[in-house]
């Protein structure tokens, strides 16, 4: 049997394999390099204090939606990765700053900013989307996510 043939089996055990092999280069190419580019971008804003700093400015907006100061930064990772914000959620909640509460009030708010800034580029570019839309779809997302949290806010007790 060729090499060709054997790429075309419906052997389960073939198949299983093939997509194995295809979820792992997709997870080593592409969602690796992701993750630890937000996780260095977040050690990097938090070892410089931006960090703290965001949390104290927009501790005041994070109220609204029930949730502490430290959620924005979440958030903010939320915008280049999602995979790094369910990460750094779960690193915040092991550490006391989130609760679960907390993470049920944002969860909406990981799929509706799900990695926009990385995405931009690759999905609004290949589209042909004119860049002077970009914005206005970034706002879309931003206030979706907003209303999304709102009524997680009021309708979890």
């Amino acid at each position: 049997m060729n090499e060709t043939t054997q790429a075309t089996t419906n052997n389960p055990c073939d198949i299983f394999v093939r997509g194995a092999k295809k979820g792992f280069n997709l997870a080593v190419g592409n969602l690796l390099p992701n993750i630890l580019m937000a996780y260095v971008l977040t050690d990097i804003l938090n070892r410089i204090g931006f960090l703290k700093l965001a949390s104290d400015v927009f501790g005041p907006l994070m109220v609204i939606f029930g949730l502490p100061g430290e959620a924005v930064i979440v958030l903010l990772t939320t915008w280049f990765s999602s995979s790094a914000a369910i990460g750094l959620t779960a690193s915040m909640v092991a550490a006391g700053s989130l609760t679960p509460h907390d993470v049920t009030i944002m969860m909406p708010a990981y799929f509706l900013l799900n990695a926009q800034i990385q995405y931009m580029g690759r999905l609004l570019g290949v589209a042909g989307v004119p860049a002077r839309y970009w914005p206005l779809l970034m706002l879309t997302s931003l206030l979706n996510s907003c209303c999304a949290m709102l009524i997680m806010h009021w309708f979890v007790v």
